[in-house]
C-alpha cells in the first residue's frame, strides 16, 4: 500500500513539473498546442486523491502476532513462592498453592484453597511448577519488544502485543488499563519490566473484544505490588516477590521464582480461556482452528490463517490507483502540450 502511494505521488509530480514547463512556454507557443492544459481544479483533485490514498493506507493498525508463554505445570497454581507464603483473614485461591523450595505457609487456614487445587508445600509437584515458572519467565522475559509506552499505563487502551516503559522501567497502574482483543481469542499481551509492578488503590484492568485473562502476561524483574481494592487481570512472572493488599480480586496468578507471596482477604479466579472468537463490530475475524492443551491459555494453538485486526484496506487501494491514473494523464498532457 505505501508503495502504491508513492507511485501516486511520483506520478502526480512529474505531472506538475511538465504543466510547469508548459506555462512558462512563448505566447505563440502556447496558442499552438492542439490540446488545453489540465485545469487548475484537475490538479486540485488529483493531488486530494494522492494525500487520501496515504492517510488511508497509514490508517491500518493491526495487532502484532504474539505466541502465548508456556506455563506448564505452574498454570495449575493462583499462588506460587520460592521462600515463604503468609496470609491475612479469608484469601480465597480458587487454583493450588505451591512453595518451593522454601518450607513455611502460613494462614490456611483462614485462607481457602477451593478444589481441585491443593496446597503443595515442598514437594515435588511445587519444585516441578517452579522450574516451569522460570521456563515462562525466561520465555516472557526474551520476547522482543512490539511498543514502549508510558510507566503509568492508567488510560492507555493496547492491542495484542509485547510492551514495556522507557527503556524497560517499573510499570505502575492508577486507574484503568484496557486490553483489546480485536476479536481474536487468540491475542496476547506480554508486559515487561526489569525492576516493579506497582497498581494502586482501586484500580482496574478491563478486557475488550475477546481478548482472555489467561492470554495477559506480567514479566517482573523485581517485586510486584498490587494495591488495596483492585481488580487485576493475567499471570504476575515475578523474580523476587509478590505482595497483593486487602481486598483484590486477581483474574489469574501470582507466581514468585526466588521470594515471598504475602496475601490479605484477596480473591483468585481462575482465568478465563474461551478461545471462541466473539461477534464484534469493530473488526474483521478470520475463522481459525485451535487445540488447547491443559491448563489453556491458547498453548497448544494452530491458527491456519490469522485473523486480520486492522481496518479494511479496500479503499485506500482503489484511491491510490485512481492518483496514480491521474498522474500518469498530467504527465502525457504534459508532454503533448510541450510538443
Amino acid at each position: 500500500m505505501l508503495i502504491l502511494s508513492s507511485f501516486a505521488i511520483l506520478s502526480i509530480t512529474l505531472g506538475l513539473i511538465y504543466i510547469t514547463r508548459v506555462n512558462t512556454t512563448s505566447r505563440a507557443n502556447r496558442a499552438s498546442l492542439t490540446r488545453p492544459r489540465i485545469a487548475p481544479l484537475g490538479t486540485t483533485v488529483v493531488a486530494l486523491l494522492a494525500a487520501t490514498s496515504l492517510i488511508l493506507s497509514g490508517g491500518v493498525a493491526n495487532a502484532a502476532i504474539v505466541p502465548t508463554v508456556p506455563m506448564g505445570t505452574a498454570d495449575d497454581y493462583s499462588v506460587l513462592a520460592g521462600t515463604t507464603v503468609t496470609n491475612t483473614n479469608e484469601t480465597v485461591l480458587n487454583q493450588s498453592l505451591g512453595l518451593s523450595p522454601g518450607t513455611d505457609i502460613v494462614g490456611f487456614p483462614p485462607g481457602i484453597v477451593n478444589p481441585p487445587g491443593v496446597i503443595e508445600q515442598t514437594t515435588p509437584a511445587a519444585a516441578a511448577a517452579q522450574l516451569d515458572l522460570t521456563a515462562a519467565y525466561l520465555d516472557a522475559e526474551a520476547r522482543p519488544l512490539n511498543e514502549t509506552v508510558t510507566s503509568d499505563l492508567t488510560g492507555l487502551t493496547l492491542v495484542g502485543g509485547v510492551y514495556a516503559g522507557p527503556s524497560q522501567s517499573p510499570l505502575e497502574l492508577n486507574g484503568n488499563l484496557t486490553l483489546d482483543g480485536a476479536g481474536d481469542p487468540n491475542s496476547v499481551f506480554i508486559f515487561q519490566t526489569d525492576s516493579t509492578l506497582i497498581t494502586g488503590s482501586g484500580s482496574t484492568v478491563t478486557l475488550i473484544n475477546g481478548a482472555q485473562e489467561c492470554n495477559v502476561f506480567w514479566q517482573v524483574g523485581s517485586s510486584a505490588t498490587l494495591g488495596t481494592g483492585s481488580t487485576f487481570v493475567g499471570t504476575i512472572l515475578a523474580l523476587t516477590s509478590i505482595t497483593v493488599t486487602s481486598g483484590v480480586t486477581v483474574q489469574g496468578r501470582a507466581l514468585a521464582r526466588n521470594g515471598a507471596v504475602t496475601l490479605d482477604n484477596d480473591t483468585f479466579n481462575v482465568p478465563t480461556c474461551d478461545l471462541t472468537a466473539p461477534t464484534t463490530t469493530t473488526t474483521t475475524t478470520v475463522a481459525a482452528t485451535t487445540t488447547t492443551a491443559a491448563g489453556g491459555g491458547g498453548a497448544g494453538s494452530t491458527s491456519p490463517e490469522l485473523p486480520f485486526t486492522g481496518s479494511d484496506s479496500t479503499p485506500a487501494v482503489i484511491v491510490a490507483v485512481l492518483a496514480v491514473v491521474a498522474g500518469v494523464a498530467m504527465v502525457r498532457t504534459g508532454r503533448t502540450a510541450k510538443e
